[in-house]
């Protein structure tokens, strides 16, 4: 990639104490220039970046390219667009996975997604519920998605006995309400770079509500670049600029809440 197409730029000095808990490097986006994106997330500040796989084949087939960096776990899990695709094997294929992967720390990310017609909610509800029920029987965190959804995500999280287990709201985009269900009911909500565009105030008031023990920060690279960065590719390192505009709503140090946010991850992934 050449300079003129860095989705990245000199970020804010910060500690190495941060978490990206949401990233997919095994896009094709990043296949020619993975080890660079990698060594600007750790010079940035980050400490550890959390992979998302999407199927088991996407685990078995891109596991190995991070097999030079212990700083990078992984959750694996079927996204709700993709639940038509959970067959009779597929639990057993994760299962599988995760017995044989040490790195595998969440199930997700699961959930329900209404915006993108892909597939029906009742196939997407089926699926979640069978996941949730995975992940119970395994001890695991679960990593949600979930897109003009949230009353029946939390209805079903609710009947399969989730309140008070580790959860984390993934890309959390919603206002003071959501947010306020969210953490009354025990789980954790990862924010991603919408904060950082001036339109999205509601989001930042949200953000400023949330106690400071329930929040994470996250890219979902390739996707949702924070302002500078807008319509390009994202990448692990510009969590610093979600961290900043998240600090700046709270009016508390960029560096401070850094270090809670990846503290939080670090004790949700179990992971140092």
């Amino acid at each position: 990639m050449s300079g003129k197409e860095k989705s990245v730029a000199p970020a804010p000095s910060l500690p190495r104490t941060g978490v990206d808990v949401h990233a997919h490097l095994d896009d094709p986006r990043f296949k020619d220039d993975l080890q660079a994106v990698l060594e600007r997330a750790f010079a940035v500040g980050l400490a550890q970046i959390v992979q998302v796989f999407l199927s088991p084949s996407a685990w078995a087939g891109g596991k190995a390219a991070f097999d030079p960096y212990a700083q990078v776990y992984f959750t694996l899990g079927i996204h709700p667009t993709e639940a038509q695709n959970y067959g009779a094997g597929t639990e057993s294929e994760i299962k599988e996975a995760i017995a044989h992967d040490s790195r595998i720390r969440a199930l997700g990310e699961i959930g329900l997604d209404y915006y993108w017609k892909k597939c029906l909610p009742a196939t997407q509800k089926e699926v979640f519920v069978k996941q949730l029920r995975l992940a119970r029987s395994l001890d695991l965190p679960v990593v949600i998605h979930c897109r003009e959804a949230e009353a029946d995500a939390l209805d079903i999280l609710e009947t399969e006995g989730f309140r008070n287990r580790p959860l984390l709201w993934h890309c959390f985009g919603g206002e003071t309400t959501l947010a306020e269900r969210i953490v009354a009911r025990g789980w954790h909500i990862s924010v991603p770079g919408p904060v950082t565009f001036p339109a999205n105030r509601a989001l930042r008031a949200a953000i400023a509500d949330v106690p400071a023990g329930c929040l994470c920060t996250e890219t979902d690279a390739p996707y949702l670049s924070p302002q500078p960065f807008r319509g390009k590719r994202n990448e692990p390192a510009n969590t610093a600029y979600v961290v900043e505009a998240m600090a700046e709503a709270r009016g508390v140090p960029a560096g401070e809440l850094w270090t809670v946010c990846g503290d939080n991850a670090r004790r949700f992934f179990g992971i140092e």
